[in-house]
């Protein structure tokens, strides 16, 4: 469609003259009719965060989201562009994005008195309406709200001039979003200059007899004040936020793994990636058992972020030892687990008395929750008789992170009863008929059930598990 090029072309064709908030309204509205989503890509929020989002974004109100890290907020704020038009008006060369119906700066006043409806109008991107800006304690009024432009001053023009200023970037995304993440790292004296901002709706530079109105919808993220001990929100800047909407992580495992498989880094693409379902359900479970720790800092929480890189972990070994050892398909096993252990440390807070129990603490949980999903999937199996093969002494397994499938199964002999039964009752693909299994992707796939078996008896204290030189275990009677 040809776009309006002048001012009054714009008002021929019917375009809505409305505020920022008004269009984000609308174009939600129009989501919400539609049984549309608020906003795609976001797991687990919508029965709990996203209503109140909507209930906001309908009440034209700034909003903050508060909430520990790894919850999502960033990526919420971000997606909220997708509400703004594609395209929006502004008047030509303008630094603030005039409107061409309500010129606010005084350049594009002067214009639009001197030109009437041939005043020039260009068409921006929803993208360029849109920033986002970190909090830090380096951070300036300059930065945000803008200053004196020593250069314009020296071209000539006086210090009364409003034209002498240079803008910060809530006036450069007037009609727009701004999105200020970890507000209470914004010193208190550069809060401040946000309140006329989010009430009266303009700005004060150095003393001007300056009035901007601003339409921008303003949106902060915060962690809990009581967790960052970095700063905090001033009291009057909070309470000229309309809504404050709080995160949390995810409440279901299901939703766990659905952020996981979106989320986490693709395996190289040389490398055929199985990841057991299982294996997954364990990852989730861990991290639900250290969110509910008492060792753990509640407080700063345990980030998705930390379930993400276990899983890229537990990939990544899974995909070395297939280099190594030759297989045609990684899947990932119980042995690769222990490598999840120092690569996550650095991603959880813990609160205990003594120093070097962080390992324990994890390495507790971790056992605990391959017990709970084993016990989800396998326990009622009857597995008598492969227990007797371990008590009896007929049966030794040896395995490593380096263990090929085909080895780690050629320690039952030459099938095992009940392996079929096993994979599917775990919802892996079923071996060949009778249990066997052939060379390649299913002895991948058949090992780490079997692992996963074996795993779940010796923390069921049926039988042992000793550990060997280099990493390696070995299970016996």
């Amino acid at each position: 469609m040809t776009r309006a090029a002048t001012l009054g072309e714009l008002r021929a064709s019917g375009y809505p003259d409305r505020t920022v908030k008004q269009e984000l309204r609308a174009n939600l509205v129009a989501r919400l009719r539609a049984g549309e989503p608020l906003t795609t890509g976001v797991i687990g929020f919508d029965d709990t965060v996203l209503p109140e989002l909507e209930r906001a974004l309908l009440a034209g109100q700034d909003l903050i989201l508060l909430g520990e890290r790894g919850q999502a907020k960033t990526r919420l704020v971000r997606r909220l562009t997708d509400l703004l038009d594609e395209h929006a008006p502004v008047v030509a060369g303008c630094e603030i994005n005039c409107s061409p119906y309500h010129p606010t700066c005084v350049a594009c006043r002067r214009r639009h008195s001197e030109l009437g409806d041939d005043l020039p109008i260009t068409w921006v991107d929803r993208q360029r309406r849109f920033a986002e800006k970190l909090a830090t304690p380096d951070t300036a009024v300059a930065d945000l709200i803008g200053d004196v432009d020593p250069i314009k001053v020296a071209e000539g023009r006086t210090l009364g001039d409003e034209e002498t200023i240079h803008w910060g970037l809530v006036p450069r995304h007037h009609r727009g979003i701004v999105a200020i993440n970890e507000l209470p790292d914004l010193p208190e004296r550069i809060q401040v200059a946000l309140l006329n901002v989010l009430e009266e709706r303009d700005v004060q530079i150095r003393g001007y007899s300056l009035r901007l109105p601003l339409d921008v919808l303003l949106v902060a993220t915060a962690n809990p004040d009581d967790y960052t001990n970095r700063g905090r929100i001033i009291s009057p800047l909070k309470d000229r936020f309309g809504a404050q909407v709080r995160t949390h992580y995810p409440r279901t495992v299901d939703d766990e793994i659905a952020i996981v498989h979106t989320e986490a880094t693709p395996p190289p693409a040389d490398v055929p990636v199985h990841v057991p379902r299982f294996l997954d359900e364990v990852l989730a479970e861990l991290v639900v058992l250290l969110r509910a720790s008492p060792d753990v800092n509640q407080r700063s929480g345990v980030s998705v972020r930390f379930t993400i890189g276990a899983h890229e972990t537990l990939v990544a070994g899974a995909v070395r030892r297939a280099a190594r050892t030759g297989a045609g398909l990684a899947v990932p096993r119980i042995v690769d687990l222990r490598a999840v252990l120092p690569a996550a440390l650095g991603r959880i807070e813990f609160d205990l008395l003594d120093e070097g129990g962080e390992v324990e603490v994890v390495d507790l949980a971790l056992r605990r929750a391959v017990l709970t999903v084993w016990r989800r999937h396998l326990g009622g199996e009857d597995l008598r008789d492969l227990v007797a093969r371990f008590d009896a002494g007929e049966l030794t397994v040896e395995t490593g992170d380096l263990t090929s499938g085909d080895a780690l199964l050629a320690a039952f002999g030459d099938r095992v009863d009940g392996l079929a039964r096993w994979t599917e009752r775990l919802g892996e693909p079923a071996p060949g008929e009778g249990g066997d299994w052939d060379a390649g992707d299913d002895a991948e796939v058949a090992a780490s059930v079997a692992e996963f078996v074996l795993e779940g008896l010796h923390l069921g204290r049926r039988i042992n598990r000793d550990d060997v030189d280099d990493g390696r275990v070995r299970y016996g009677g």
